[in-house]
């Protein structure tokens, strides 16, 4: 019998009426304050050795607190798990105060896809610096939910005709789901930056790169002049939509996508099959010499070498000629 596993959507919850961090923050310093005035007292005091108890108890686990006390800037987020459930996400700019076991989580918080968004080592915070500089790693685990641009390397597709291709597009996204962004996926970053790249190629081999005819691209069946030089607004729209309903899940909008660089590499490859080709002309011709199976002259020998060019270079299929007549 088959087992199947039920899908498990975990909605955003986000957490309100915790904006409480100064009053708590003075709170618990005031009481680290009476801990210790209470130790004085007992101290001086032979008599109270419970005051004594009591004020170390709290100095040795008056620190747990303080674990609850988050802040959050504009346009950032933190996703909240306690005892491994999902407790909310702290969204808006403010110092709060939640549950001191709660656990921030971000897969994506130490991925660097060199996109804007991406902090450098430049740019880190001084205590983030220190931490670097001590040797232990601090990693914020806040989510920006600021708009935010990916430009992936540039791919070699072949085109529709089957033609390379080089092309470059720049996504404008941003997160609008952190709880699908987190759990629903296992590196929203990273499961992006893939989707883009697989987008671009499926899009990419509906198109020509310049206008072709007998060409159908919007697959209703009938030719069109739809090219990824003369239509790139077309093309680029298409492409975010898929990567738009390939990152549903994953809780991301993508806003814009542009295609900042195309290129055809025709050119390159001829290249490469020009000169496999002159190599196996070379090896042909020192075969034949080798084997003595046939003597050719200069003349022979230069069609010899253009007829075998123009079969292994021609995009078409070549017709064989049976010659029935002598050599010459």
């Amino acid at each position: 019998m088959e087992k199947h596993r039920e899908k498990q959507c975990v909605q955003e919850k986000i957490i309100s009426g915790k904006k409480i961090g100064m009053p708590v923050l003075i709170g618990l310093i005031a009481a680290l304050i009476g801990a210790f005035a209470l130790l004085i007292l007992g101290i001086i005091n032979d008599e109270s050795v419970w005051m004594i108890i009591v004020s170390i108890a709290y100095m040795s686990l008056g620190w747990i607190p303080f674990m609850g006390l988050k802040v959050v800037k504009p346009q950032e987020a933190l996703v909240l798990t306690l005892f491994g459930d999902y407790y909310g996400t702290l969204i808006g700019p403010g110092f709060y105060f939640v549950n001191p076991f709660c656990t921030a989580v971000n897969p994506a918080a130490e991925t660097h896809l060199g996109q804007s968004g991406d902090v450098s080592e430049k740019g880190l915070s001084l205590s983030a610096q220190i931490s670097a500089a001590a040797g232990t790693k601090t990693v914020d685990k806040k989510i920006s939910l600021k708009i935010m641009t990916l430009s992936n390397t540039k791919q070699k597709v072949n085109d529709v005709l089957g033609n390379p291709v080089e092309i470059s597009v720049a996504v404008t996204w941003q997160v609008i789901d952190t709880a699908r962004a987190v759990f629903n996926v296992d590196n929203y970053k990273e499961y992006l930056s893939l989707q883009c790249d697989s987008a671009v190629r499926d899009i990419v081999r509906v198109y020509p790169y310049d206008v072709s005819e007998n060409i159908d691209t919007t697959g209703d069946g009938h030719a069109d002049d739809g090219s990824l030089r003369g239509s790139s607004t077309v093309v680029a729209e298409r492409i975010r939509q898929n990567i738009q309903d390939r990152v549903e899940e994953a809780g991301i909008q993508i806003v814009d996508a542009r295609i900042t660089y195309l290129a055809s590499a025709v050119i390159d490859a001829r290249k490469m099959i020009v000169d496999g080709a002159v190599g196996m002309v070379e090896m042909a011709l020192e075969r034949l010499n080798e084997n003595g199976i046939v003597e050719l002259d200069e003349e022979r020998k230069a069609a010899m070498v253009s007829n075998l060019l123009v079969v292994l270079c021609g995009n078409k299929d070549a017709q064989p000629v049976v010659n029935s007549g002598s050599l010459y």
